[in-house]
């Protein structure tokens, strides 16, 4: 046999053996857990996504994208926050090498922002009253606005052309409320019946404009651009679900609101939105009503008419679903027995496939060993659409994982 047969076939016999690794384990059954497993209650392969040497790293809300999408095929980039030299930076983890990159080398304090800038490849940090960008590519940064006194929003979100910022402020009675009693269930209620003025604002990247483009006497929140359409944001009205009209899209250039989900009867809630990728529709937790019936549901952006309703088991309901792109695949991150659906068996990563008016579930990961109540999951589609990442306590402290969808190959 010649030597490059021969060599071939050991590389072959390796990368078999590779593929097989991953020990089958409970997830949760070990503090700390191998850098990657085989859930033995799903079959599916987990892995922990770690930061500078090894550091835990955070996931993301559900509705903010953390991810760089490749440009050709160097590996796509979830992008996270650490220490390095005692200063705060950004970096990002190449989702398939694992390599560690730091971007920010600026000294002093900074925060990642919960926005990326997809069109010029650029994560947004804030430092003091200062907006900056710092590209993932060339690790160029640039300032994009400073706020002037006396006028510091909440920034929440960047359009898709990356021209424009978004956010929020409330009457400084709201803030009152929130200093006074810290807890939610102390201040939900609270602000939600004091019906105090609510600004949403947008600022011009380009000229500095800060413009109040939308305002009313309603606790205003989850301020969202559109992944495609520079000119289309969302937001909700805040409080208790089952007594608000919760879901609304603006458009910037006719100045136009639309209610995405009208309530048809008591009790009935909605919430926990977010756009699909391609920017075409509004997707949301619904229950018919609160804690009875459960429904993933989409709506279409320009009129707010219903475009689908997928139903789920009791123990199929999650706190937070993610929407892959083509939408015909979901994620969700479960729930505990203390959680709205009041699920039994309900801890669970799951996928979700659509069947008629249904959804199929799988389960991916068993998440028995998690506290729901210290940390939400919050899953979320790579853009290759392969894996799901989602976050978990059942090491004993918050880490990053990913799940593939694809079962494992085992013996």
């Amino acid at each position: 046999m010649k030597l490059k047969t021969i060599a071939a076939l050991v590389l072959a016999s390796v990368c078999v053996h590779a593929a097989f690794a991953q020990e089958v384990l409970e997830t949760g059954s070990r503090k700390p857990m191998p850098a990657e497993w085989i859930d033995k209650d799903t079959g599916h392969r987990v892995m922990r996504l770690s930061g500078v040497d090894g550091h835990p790293i955070s996931n993301w809300y559900f509705h903010n994208n953390p991810f760089i999408q490749q440009l050709h095929d160097e590996g796509d980039k979830m992008v996270f926050q650490d220490r390095a030299g005692g200063d705060a930076q950004i970096f990002t983890l190449n989702l398939r090498t694992h390599k560690v990159e730091q971007v920010t080398n600026e000294p002093g304090q900074k925060r990642v922002l919960p926005m990326i800038a997809r069109k010029t490849r650029e994560v947004l940090w804030q430092a003091g009253d200062t907006i900056y960008a710092t590209s993932v590519d060339t690790h160029a940064t640039r300032k994009l606005y400073t706020f002037p006194a006396g006028k510091r929003g909440g920034l929440a979100t960047i359009n898709a052309d990356g021209t424009m910022f978004a956010g929020s402020y409330a009457a400084p009675e709201q803030m009152e409320i929130n200093r006074k009693y810290p807890k939610k269930s102390d201040y939900f209620n609270r602000i939600y019946d004091a019906h105090l003025l609510n600004s949403i604002f947008t600022i011009n990247i380009a000229t500095g404009e800060f413009k109040v483009v939308h305002e009313e006497n309603n606790w205003l929140g989850h301020i969202q651009f559109s992944p495609t359409d520079p000119d289309v944001l969302m937001f909700c009205h805040e409080g208790p679900w089952h007594k608000v009209d919760r879901i609304w899209r603006y458009n910037i250039k006719d100045q136009s609101t639309t209610l995405m989900h009208k309530r048809t009867m008591d009790m009935e809630i909605a919430g926990h939105e977010g756009f699909s990728p391609d920017g075409k529709s509004i997707w949301f937790d619904l229950q018919r009503p609160r804690g009875e019936k459960f429904y993933f549901a989409g709506a279409d952006v320009k009129d707010g008419h219903e475009i689908a309703s997928y139903e789920l088991a009791r123990d199929e309901w999650s706190i937070h679903y993610a929407v892959a792109p083509g939408e015909k695949m979901f994620a969700g991150d479960g729930g505990d027995p203390t959680q709205v659906a009041k699920a039994p068996n309900g801890m669970f990563i799951y996928a979700f496939y659509p069947e008629g008016n249904r959804f199929r579930s799988e389960k991916l990961v068993n998440m028995k060993a998690h506290g729901y109540r210290d940390l939400e999951p919050n899953v979320h589609f790579t853009p290759d659409g392969k894996w799901v990442v989602f976050g978990g306590t059942f090491e004993g402290r918050h880490e990053t994982y990913a799940v593939e969808i694809a079962k494992a190959k085992t013996k």
